[in-house]
C-alpha cells in the first residue's frame, strides 16, 4: 500500500506513451518502455542482416520512440541525456519485467477490448502493491477493470496526462469503483510533488472533466459560427485572449489536436451518454465531417481550418478556410469596438466584461458561446467532478483558460447573467438558482486572504496547503512589509521575507532597484533571510530597455552611467547581505533577471525556466554583474594556480556571445547559468515554499556570508584566444561586423582586460570593465537600432 514509486513501466510507445515515459525520466524515475513486436524487419534492417528475432528489430518501435524524444521540438525531455533513463523493450519478450516496476502505465490505442486484453496480461506479472493506471482520454475505468481480480482493481485507476506531458499541467486521476481511496490520495500527492502536475480527481464518465467541457465548448462555437456566418478568423479573434483563452483560440487549437481526434472525442461522449439533448450537443457539424472525409485533419495533414503556404521568396503565409465554399483565402483581420476594448482591458475578467459589453456581433458571438458553456459546466457538477473548483482547475490547467467557467461566471456577474440566460430561454441548473435564491452573488468569495467556493450548497474554504504559498493571499492578509510600484517585500512567516517583482513584464527599473536596497536593509535588521521570487507569468524579462534607449538616444551618458552603476551596486548589496538569500526563478528569466538571481546563495529554479543572458541580442553585454559572476565562478572552479581557466571562459564566451537561453532548468545547469548546488523543481507552485525552507536551513545552520575574494583572470592572452574564435565566425559568415564588435568587448571583460594572465583582480574592477563596455556599445547606432527593433517587434535584429 505504501510502496514508493521508484521505477515505472509504460506500455505503448506512441506520442502519449513516449511522452509520459519522457516526463517520468524528467522526474528521475527509470522507465521501461514497451510496444508490440514488428511483423518484419525494415529494408535497412534486412540489409544489415538482422532477422525478425534480433532484439533491434523486436524492440524497434520503443527504440525509435526514445530516439525521437531527443530531437522533437519542443523537447519532451528537460535534458536529452535523460533518454538514458528509458529502456526499450517489447511486449512478447519483456512484459515479465514489469514485476520490477512500482507503477505500470497502459498507453495503447483507445479501444476497450485491446485495453482489457492487455490488462489481463499485465495482471499475471504484478507484484503486490504495484499501481496500474490507464492513460485513456475517455474510456471507462470500471469497464477496463471488469474481470480483473480484487487486488488488481484496488490498485487500478485512470491517470489521464494531457499532451504534451512535459508542458501541460493537468493530470486527471480517475478512480474506479474498487480503487483504494488512500492510494488515490497518494497518487495525487505524487503527481503534484514529483511530477509537478495540477491534479484533478475526475469521475468515471465519458471524457472525464476537461475534455468533456472543452469539447462541448468547441462544438457550441462551431455551431454558432455555421448558423450566424462568422469567419474562421473572426471566431478566433473572439475566443482567444479576448476571452482569457490561449492565442490558439478555437480553430488553431482544433488544427493542433487533429480534426479526426476531435471527432473521436466527441463521438465518445455522444455514444456513452443517455440524455438525448446531450447526445445531440455532441453531434459534430456536417462541415467538420466533410473536412475529415477529405483528409483535412489540421496541422498533421498540412491543412485544416488554416493552411500554410510557402511563397516564392521563401516566406510563408497562412490562409483560412471559408466554411461555405470550403475554399482557402487570405485572412482578414477582424476589427470592432468590443475587440479593441477587450485588448485594452487588463486581466481576463475585465477583458471578458469589455468584450460582452461591446454591443456588436462579436459581443453576441462571445455571449452565445459563453452562456451555453457556463450552464453546461454547472449541469455537470457532481456528475463529472465533485465541485465547481475541480472543473475550474481542469479547464485552466488542461485548456489554458485564465479563468475557469465558474470564475468567469462570477466575473461577468452571476445574478444578472443568470437572469439574462433565463430570459433568453436557457435553463439554468436548479442548484445555481437555489444558490442565488439564498442571497449569494458569486460562486467564490474571499475573506481575510482565505478563498471559499461553493460546495454542496454552502461555502467551503479552498484548502491551503503549506507547500503552495500564494503571495497575493499573503498581501490580502496584510503581510506586506514595504511596497512601491515595481516590487514588494512580503513577510512569509518564520523569519523569512520575500522580494516580489510586479512591474510590467517584471522588467527591472528604478522602482525594483530601490525596493531591493530597502529589502536588504529590512532583512538585515529584522529577518533571518530573503527569498527573491514572484508569481507573475515570467520571473523577469530583463532591465527596462526603453529607459536605456531614451537616455542613449538623447546622449545622456552620465545618466546611462548612473543607471548601470546603480544596477551593479544594488546587485552587489544583495550579494553582500549577511543573511541567506535564495532566488526562485520561473519561465522567462532573461538578462537582468538572471543577474538578479546570481547574487543568491542558492537558486531553486522551476524546471520550466528559460534562463539566459541575452544582452547581445540588443547589441549590448551583461553589465549588472553577469560577466563578473561568470569570471568569478571560473576562477573558483580552477582554484589551483596551474589550473587552466581558458576552457571555462571559452564556454562562457560562447554562451553569452550567442545569447543562449536554456530550454529548461536542467539545461540552465548544463549551460553554466546554474551551479551544481542550485536545484531544479518540477512543480512551480512549490517554488517559494522550497526557497523559504532553504533559507531556514541555512539560517539554522549558522549562516556565514561568503567573503569577497580576488578573481584570477586569463588577461590579454586569453582575450586574444576568445577574439580569434569570434573573428573566425565572422569570416565564415556566421556573425556580422557589429556582432564581432560586441564579441570583442565581451572577451575584454571576461578576460579581465589587458592584464597578464593569472592576475588577481577585484569584483569592482570587473564591474568597471562591464560598465565601460556597456556604455561604449550604447553609443553605437547599430546597437540603438537593435534596441529599438526589440522594443517594437519583440525579436532581435541582426544588423
Amino acid at each position: 500500500m505504501n510502496k514508493p514509486i521508484r521505477r515505472a513501466a509504460v506500455i505503448g510507445s506512441g506520442i502519449m506513451g513516449s511522452g509520459i515515459a519522457a516526463h517520468l525520466a524528467n522526474a528521475g524515475i527509470p522507465c521501461l518502455l514497451l510496444d508490440v513486436v514488428p511483423k518484419q524487419p525494415t529494408e535497412q534492417e534486412a540489409a544489415e542482416g538482422l532477422t525478425p528475432e534480433h532484439p533491434a528489430v523486436r524492440n524497434r518501435l520503443a527504440t525509435a520512440a526514445i530516439a525521437k524524444l531527443q530531437t522533437t521540438n519542443p523537447p519532451p525531455l528537460y535534458d536529452p541525456d535523460f533518454a538514458g533513463r528509458i529502456t526499450p523493450g517489447n511486449l512478447e519478450d519483456d512484459l515479465p519485467k514489469i514485476a520490477d516496476a512500482d507503477w505500470v502505465i497502459e498507453a495503447v490505442v483507445e479501444n476497450l477490448a485491446v485495453k482489457q486484453e492487455l490488462l489481463a496480461r499485465i495482471e499475471r506479472y504484478l507484484q503486490p502493491g504495484t499501481v496500474v493506471t490507464s492513460n485513456t482520454s475517455g474510456i471507462s475505468i470500471n469497464a477496463m477493470a471488469a474481470g480483473r481480480g480484487a487486488e488488481f482493481r484496488k490498485h487500478f485507476m485512470g491517470t489521464h496526462f494531457f499532451n504534451p506531458p512535459r508542458y501541460m499541467k493537468l493530470l486527471e486521476i480517475i478512480p474506479g469503483r474498487d480503487t483504494d481511496p488512500a492510494l488515490v490520495a497518494r497518487m495525487k500527492a505524487f503527481g503534484e510533488r514529483v511530477l509537478g502536475k495540477g491534479v484533478v480527481i475526475a469521475k468515471d464518465t465519458p471524457n472525464f472533466v476537461a475534455n468533456r467541457i472543452g469539447t462541448y465548448g468547441l462544438l457550441v462555437t462551431l455551431r454558432e459560427m455555421v448558423e450566424k456566418g462568422y469567419a474562421v478568423e473572426e471566431v478566433d479573434a473572439v475566443t482567444g485572449p479576448a476571452l482569457g483563452r490561449p492565442k490558439s483560440a478555437t480553430f488553431r487549437t482544433l488544427d493542433l489536436v487533429g480534426l479526426d481526434t476531435f471527432r473521436h472525442v466527441a463521438d465518445n461522449v455522444r455514444e456513452n451518454v443517455t440524455d438525448e439533448a446531450e447526445k445531440a450537443a455532441f453531434e459534430p457539424p456536417q462541415v467538420l465531417m466533410e473536412m475529415v472525409a477529405r483528409g483535412w485533419l489540421g496541422e498533421k495533414s498540412g491543412q485544416g481550418f488554416y493552411r500554410k503556404l510557402k511563397g516564392a521568396d521563401g516566406g510563408s503565409r497562412i490562409l483560412s478556410l471559408d466554411l461555405a465554399s470550403l475554399e482557402y483565402g487570405p485572412q482578414k483581420k477582424p476589427s470592432a469596438g468590443s475587440l479593441e476594448a477587450a485588448k485594452l482591458a487588463k486581466g481576463a475578467a475585465e477583458k471578458t466584461k469589455a468584450l460582452l459589453a461591446g454591443g456588436d456581433r462579436y459581443s453576441e458571438l462571445a455571449w452565445n458561446v459563453l452562456k451555453r458553456v457556463l450552464v453546461y459546466s454547472a449541469a455537470k457538477v457532481g456528475e463529472i467532478a465533485d465541485s465547481a473548483l475541480e472543473i475550474d482547475n481542469a479547464m485552466k490547467w488542461g485548456f489554458g483558460w485564465e479563468l475557469g467557467p465558474f470564475e468567469t461566471w462570477d466575473a461577468i456577474g452571476l445574478v444578472p447573467s443568470a437572469q439574462r440566460m433565463e430570459r433568453e430561454g436557457l435553463a439554468v441548473p436548479a442548484w445555481v438558482k437555489d444558490w442565488i435564491g439564498q442571497g449569494h452573488t458569486s460562486f467564490y468569495r474571499k475573506d481575510n486572504g482565505s478563498r471559499f467556493y461553493v460546495l454542496d450548497g454552502k461555502y467551503a474554504e479552498v484548502e491551503e496547503r503549506p507547500e503552495v504559498i500564494s503571495l497575493r493571499s499573503l498581501k490580502e492578509k496584510g503581510r506586506t512589509v514595504k511596497a512601491n510600484s515595481g516590487a514588494s517585500l512580503i513577510d512569509l512567516g518564520d523569519g523569512v521575507a520575500c522580494l516580489e517583482f510586479h512591474s510590467p513584464n517584471n522588467a527591472i527599473g528604478a522602482d525594483i532597484l530601490s525596493m531591493i536596497t530597502q529589502s536588504v536593509e529590512e532583512v538585515r535588521r529584522n529577518y533571518e533571510g530573503l527569498v527573491v521570487a514572484n508569481q507573475g507569468k515570467n520571473f523577469c524579462v530583463g532591465a527596462n530597455l526603453m529607459l536605456l534607449l531614451m537616455e542613449a538616444q538623447d546622449g545622456e551618458w552620465d545618466e546611462v552611467d548612473a543607471i548601470i552603476r546603480r544596477f551593479q551596486h544594488t546587485m552587489y548589496q544583495l550579494k553582500r547581505l549577511d543573511k541567506p538569500v535564495v532566488a526562485a526563478p520561473h519561465r522567462m528569466t532573461l538578462g537582468g533577471g538572471v543577474e538578479a538571481c546570481m547574487p543568491a546563495d542558492q537558486v531553486i529554479a522551476s524546471a520550466e525556466t528559460y534562463y539566459g543572458l541575452v544582452e547581445v541580442g540588443v547589441g549590448l553585454i551583461p553589465a549588472g554583474g553577469g560577466c563578473k559572476e561568470f569570471a568569478l565562478r571560473a576562477s573558483q572552479n580552477a582554484r589551483l594556480p596551474e589550473a587552466d581557466l581558458q576552457p571555462l571562459l571559452n564556454q562562457t564566451f560562447e554562451t553569452i556571445g550567442l545569447a543562449k537561453v536554456s530550454s529548461s532548468g536542467h539545461d540552465a545547469k548544463k549551460l553554466g547559468y546554474l551551479r551544481p548546488t542550485d536545484r531544479v523543481l518540477l512543480n512551480q507552485d512549490h517554488l517559494i515554499f522550497e526557497a523559504k525552507q532553504a533559507v531556514q536551513r541555512m539560517a539554522q545552520a549558522g549562516y556565514e556570508p561568503i567573503p569577497e575574494e580576488k578573481i584570477r583572470v586569463v588577461g590579454a592572452e586569453g582575450k586574444a584566444v576568445m577574439q580569434l574564435g569570434a573573428i573566425a565566425m565572422r569570416e565564415s559568415g556566421y556573425i556580422s561586423d557589429h556582432d564581432l564588435k560586441i564579441a570583442k568587448k565581451l572577451a575584454h571583460v571576461l578576460a579581465g582586460g589587458d592584464v597578464p594572465a593569472g592576475t588577481l583582480v577585484t569584483e569592482a574592477y570587473l564591474l568597471d570593465l562591464e560598465r565601460e563596455a556597456f556604455l561604449s556599445l550604447c553609443g553605437e547606432p547599430k546597437t540603438q537600432q537593435r534596441m529599438q527593433h526589440m522594443l517594437a517587434k519583440g525579436k532581435p535584429l541582426r544588423n
